[in-house]
């Protein structure tokens, strides 16, 4: 017998035309409603809020479909964050709720991720989950996706809609964690940093630039910030830290947004100073600081936030009441760092810690994510 999810999906493929399709998918077609709280799941699924509105949609019959359309893959937290997200999907006590989780990388191409995810609605897919390449640029799709009863979520770089799920950490609270560890860090006044960037216009990016300066400004204190774009790469973020050293500047500490241990190895290998480093969660970055007595910070998202976002994909679509905004724990922790804890030297240094949610009953082997792909399927 075929599931509830493919009847859906032929129907909404197949040769049925005219008005009674119409009328039909029209039928079936509900959105969410808004309703009280609390949700499922509380310790997993944590408001971001007290004033953090309820959404349930309509139970489904299982098992589901489920897409999940990514932007950026530059960097191996994307192909890890990927991983992850099938990893956990061919879990016994999730896959018996997934018929089918697909996944398509567009790269920095926003048209063609709102075509994916508009592609993956037309399909009937009953989940999409997105990493949104522009934040802002995906109100069409959300209400298409409401239109046709389809449960959107939207994590890490979180859509600009109320009328979706938003699953993330708090970005600019990292810069401002940055910042404030910098700060901590040195006596000078006036002070230099470096602040080496992600990509571009990436919200990410941006809300952790606004966190940074934050910081800096309600500190009272003279800083000057030299920005350079390192695009989340440890390749990039090496060179572009090395050019800054090059160019005759001195700083008193240094903030990596990711690429973390090209940051690290440029400044020591220009051997002009040392300062503190505040990098993400980056293996070889943590190995690094271990190694050569670094006074580092390392904090970011951790790649599994995906897994969170199928967890929260299978709840919506069982009809169980979820939060328009979840909030994530923020993985933060600082030289030296605990060996099998915090840094794990049998691993790639490209490995990023934060794979585990204890709260949401997540977790990985190393074998489990080695196992999978970042490729699409």
């Amino acid at each position: 017998m075929r599931s509830q999810s493919y009847l859906r999906r032929c129907a909404s493929v197949g040769a049925i035309a005219g008005a009674a399709f119409a009328f039909a998918t029209a039928a079936m077609a509900e959105g969410p409603a808004m309703v009280s709280g609390p949700g499922a799941d509380p310790e997993c699924f944590r408001p971001q809020s007290a004033d953090t509105k309820y959404f349930q949609w309509p139970a489904k019959e299982g098992p589901y479909s489920i897409a999940l359309v990514n932007g950026f893959i530059a960097n191996d937290w994307r192909v890890q964050m990927i991983r992850v997200a099938k990893a956990y999907a061919e879990q016994a006590s999730v896959a018996a709720d997934i018929e089918e989780f697909k996944v398509v990388s567009v790269g920095e191409d926003i048209a063609a991720q709102i075509a994916a995810a508009n592609n993956f609605i037309d399909q009937g897919f009953d989940a999409v989950i997105i990493n949104a390449n522009n934040t802002a640029a995906f109100g069409a799709v959300v209400r298409k996706a409401n239109d046709a009863g389809v449960v959107l979520l939207s994590f890490d770089n979180v859509i600009d809609s109320d009328e979706q799920i938003a699953i993330n950490v708090d970005q600019k609270g990292l810069g401002v964690m940055a910042g404030e560890f910098l700060l901590a860090q040195t006596t000078a006044d006036p002070a230099k940093f470096l602040h080496v960037r992600g990509p571009a216009g990436q919200p990410v990016d941006v809300a952790r630039n606004e966190g940074f300066h934050e910081a800096i400004d309600a500190s009272g204190r003279t800083v000057e910030v030299i920005d350079v774009v390192g695009n989340w790469a440890p390749g990039d973020a090496q060179k572009v830290t090395a050019d800054a050293i090059a160019a005759g500047n001195v700083f008193d500490g240094i903030y990596v947004q990711g690429g973390s241990q090209g940051t690290a190895t440029a400044m020591l290998d220009a051997g002009k100073f040392v300062v503190p480093i505040t990098g993400e969660t980056e293996n070889g970055f943590r190995m690094i600081c271990n190694e050569k007595g670094l006074t580092c910070q390392s904090g970011g998202t951790g790649p599994a936030q995906s897994s969170v976002t199928v967890k929260t994909a299978i709840a919506a679509l069982k009809g169980e009441k979820i939060p328009q905004e979840i909030a994530l724990p923020t993985s933060i922790s600082y030289s030296p760092f605990e060996v099998g804890v915090d840094v794990f030297p049998d691993l790639a240094g490209s490995f990023f810690a934060g794979n585990n949610f204890e709260a949401c009953n997540i977790g990985f082997t190393a074998e489990e994510i080695a196992a999978q792909t970042g490729d699409n399927n």
